[in-house]
């Protein structure tokens, strides 16, 4: 494991900052935080997922999205389970070095593609 607790609280408190949009929920189950708008789940913040060691970022990609940004960057996954419907993984340990402008941006996508467009008309 390359992050510490403190690591762990710095991101979760930069992704509450980053998913404050109109109709997100957040839920913690197991450990990890998934985020949600509509009941449709756009992300989550898994810790120590079945032991990997990593504190990643699960986000939902449109079509080609991951495919484009493997191998770009150390810190981009295919991710277990839902790498298969071209989910996103992004390591954010310090170590990683992910772009938090980028996270921002994967984030804002995957917001903007699940929830309902009476929420994202306004933003």
């Amino acid at each position: 494991m390359t992050w510490t607790g403190a690591d762990r609280q710095t991101v979760t408190d930069r992704l509450r900052v980053l998913t404050d949009r109109p109709g997100v929920d957040r839920e913690e189950a197991n450990g990890h935080t998934g985020y949600a708008v509509a009941g449709r789940r756009f992300a989550w913040l898994q810790v120590d997922h079945h032991g990997d060691g990593r504190l990643a970022l699960v986000v939902k990609a449109p079509p080609g999205e991951q495919e484009a940004l493997l191998g770009t960057a150390p810190c981009y996954s295919r991710p277990g389970h839902l790498g298969a419907r071209g989910w996103l993984g992004v390591d954010l340990s310090p170590a990683a070095g992910a772009d938090w402008d980028e996270v921002a941006a994967l984030l804002d996508q995957a917001w903007r593609t699940t929830a309902p467009e009476r929420l994202t008309a306004g933003s």
